[in-house]
């Protein structure tokens, strides 16, 4: 079964691998996908959206969906300002994953990877994203790439391939149906583009996406002493275009668009993720990137270094641990508790940030500090054996 899963998330996420000339499918049926009494059409319509159905009770029961109905309240009237009425087909799952991703399947389902709300600013950023999505799934991509498979392979070989044996037997099939995915792309970015102009967010919005994320890119190169990413095909299903190239025409059609005082969202979306910053960045540094983890938080910092966002850089550095990273981090610790003395977490990092660097004295208070002001504290009794107690 997770195979299956594996092809259908590919499927979702590569934006649809499909040969067809979308020229010959710019007339769209009477009843669309987006009509809350669409059904099926066919056989092969029917079969896929079994399989998404499937994967959504996978989604649904997933221990790394987040369920907290006001984030997801929040993400819906984002689409439903971006789309209309027509928002109404589409159910939101947003997945604890600290990746740059969405994808949407042909059933309505939409899956939002936490870490793309990480790296959008905006309203419109994300509103940019999300009506991508969704022109994935009004223009039936989906099920247009699952038909064209069904012409280059067996698709019930797909379905129940073994392995390193049954994938790497369809590598030329697919191989061949790359520029049309590409094609596809470009239309769900064009289409997303006119929603936003519609719906009075910032066309720019969403090349400013993609600007940011060539920056992250080369923040990693540079960290990691190599050569940057940002203009490779990004492996074998590269089915979007070069992000260069995609950033480019997106500047070029936004610039296109009426001139108005369109919206951004900025302080809105702020608000809204504010107290969602520290699981997601939390979640990023995990990842060991620090080149990427900084530039983010820099991003963050522009709209001012709150006490969270001064404790999550000195998480950052002592999580590194390489040569004064230990003292920066005590730094940063130092400066977000001057702005909030009640956060807890500030006195522990500087309390472990201190011991690593060679004040065991000044860590052991630090960290009692830390025990006094958070009795309930998980690691209570960690810390307990580092730093005793004052009592």
């Amino acid at each position: 079964m997770k195979y299956k899963i594996a092809l259908i998330l590919t499927l979702m996420a590569s934006g649809s691998l499909c040969s067809f000339d979308l020229r010959a499918n710019e007339a769209q049926p009477a009843l669309t996908p987006t009509a809350l009494d669409y059904l099926p059409q066919d056989d092969d319509e029917r079969g896929l959206w079994m399989q998404m159905d499937e994967l959504e009770r996978e989604v649904k029961s997933s221990q790394s969906l987040i369920k907290d109905p006001e984030l997801n309240a929040y993400v819906r009237k984002i689409l439903c300002n971006t789309v209309g009425d027509t928002c109404g087909r589409v159910r939101i799952y947003i997945m604890r994953t600290p990746y740059f991703n969405a994808s949407m399947a042909p059933n309505g389902m939409m899956i939002i990877w936490s870490g793309l709300l990480l790296r959008t600013e905006n309203e419109a950023e994300l509103a940019s994203v999300l009506g991508h999505e969704f022109s994935h799934f009004e223009k039936q991509h989906s099920l247009q790439s699952f038909r064209n498979i069904r012409q280059k392979t067996d698709a019930m070989a797909w379905m129940s391939f073994v392995p390193y044996v049954g994938m790497i037997g369809q590598i030329g099939a697919i191989g061949s149906i790359f520029s049309f995915s590409r094609e596809m792309e470009r239309q769900a970015d064009l289409v997303s583009l006119d929603y936003l102009a519609d719906a009075g967010y910032d066309p720019n919005a969403a090349s400013d996406i993609w600007r940011r994320l060539r920056a992250e890119m080369d923040a990693t190169a540079a960290e990691r002493k190599r050569k940057s990413q940002k203009d490779d095909n990004g492996g074998f299903f590269a089915s979007h275009p070069n992000s260069g190239e995609r950033m480019e025409y997106l500047e070029q059609a936004a610039g296109k668009k009426p001139p108005k005082n369109y919206m951004h969202g900025q302080l809105e979306y702020r608000r809204a993720m504010a107290k969602w910053w520290p699981l997601l960045i939390d979640d990023q540094i995990k990842l060991n990137d620090f080149g990427a983890t900084e530039f983010l938080l820099g991003q963050l910092g522009e709209g001012g270094w709150t006490p969270q966002l001064l404790y999550a850089r000195g998480e950052l550095y002592r999580a590194r641990g390489k040569d004064d990273d230990f003292a920066k981090a005590a730094g940063f610790y130092r400066q977000s508790l001057s702005g909030d003395a009640g956060l807890p977490e500030s006195w522990r990092g500087l309390g472990l940030a201190l011991i690593r660097s060679g004040d065991r004295t000044g860590g052991i208070a630090a960290l009692r500090r830390y025990l006094r002001a958070s009795p309930e504290a998980f690691d209570r009794a960690i810390i307990e054996t580092m730093a005793g107690t004052d009592e």
